[in-house]
């Protein structure tokens, strides 16, 4: 069973939410972690820790996930009692509703937490110990996706995390809105926004982005995905992205935590 507490960990977010804010994030964790989710002995359980005023998120994840596993149940987690009580109407088969915050109160371990949007009221040095806190809740093949997007979905950064820690940094945009990578520095999680300086990595990153967008600016003409495409192709020749152009063509990319993780020097070029 989960770990029992007097209350609730955590305090109430602003609760702003809209239906498919969070597609880009879902249709990431479907591809990346559906393995995953299919391997678990039992139906996954995933985790939408801290939904807001609306239950729209929680309802798209399970529509979302289960077109990589048709087993999958989600939990909706709201530290405000009222937003539960509120969402209980929209409960179905797979998915339920559940009053609680970082203690994450589901039993057994979960397969997923995602967490969109929380830290970001919180500060930058509670950030460590609430992954900590969540990702001691995954089960061994877990992950935790803790990041920010814009009100309409057109603009992320997450970090993916595993029970180890902090793995990887993905950005991921609607590419007919952006007029540099750089534009997504406004939606950096709460771990990276107040890194963007020079002499941090996460700002040597995304200059680096700007430079490589701005060269393969003869591929505009071709439209902003093979731009895209062709900027993220330079940039891994300086940068460690783990993932390929088939997931550039979604106007995502992903790069190791080791590479961006506050404080790490890297040398100007």
């Amino acid at each position: 069973m989960a770990p029992r507490t007097t209350r609730p960990v955590g305090t109430p977010t602003r609760g702003t939410t809209n239906p498919n804010r969070l597609r880009r994030m879902d249709r990431w964790i479907a591809a990346v972690h559906g393995p995953a989710l299919r391997r678990a002995d039992g139906p996954p359980v995933a985790v939408d820790l801290g939904y807001g005023a609306a239950p729209w998120t929680a309802v798209e994840l399970l529509a979302r996930l289960r077109t990589a596993d048709p087993r999958t149940r989600v939990v909706g987690v709201e530290i405000d009692p009222e937003r539960v009580a509120a969402a209980r109407p929209y409960e179905r088969e797979g998915l339920v509703f559940a009053h609680g915050g970082f203690e994450v109160p589901v039993p057994g371990r979960p397969s997923l937490i995602r967490a969109a949007n929380v830290l970001r009221q919180y500060e930058e040095g509670e950030v460590a110990a609430v992954w900590a806190r969540l990702c001691g809740r995954l089960a061994p093949d877990g992950l935790l996706v803790e990041g920010t997007c814009d009100e309409v979905g057109r603009r992320h950064v997450w970090v993916a995390l595993g029970p180890e820690g902090p793995r990887t940094v993905t950005f991921a945009t609607r590419l007919g809105s952006l007029e540099r990578p750089s534009d997504l520095a406004e939606r950096l999680p709460k771990a990276l926004i107040h890194r963007n300086v020079p002499g941090e990595p996460v700002h040597a990153f995304l200059r680096d982005f700007d430079r490589a967008w701005a060269a393969a600016s003869p591929y505009a003409s071709l439209g902003a995905r093979q731009r895209w495409i062709a900027a993220a192709g330079a940039l891994a020749g300086d940068w460690p992205l783990v993932d390929s152009p088939r997931r550039w063509r979604q106007g995502e990319i992903t790069v190791r935590w080791d590479a961006l993780a506050p404080g790490r020097e890297r040398r100007a070029r």
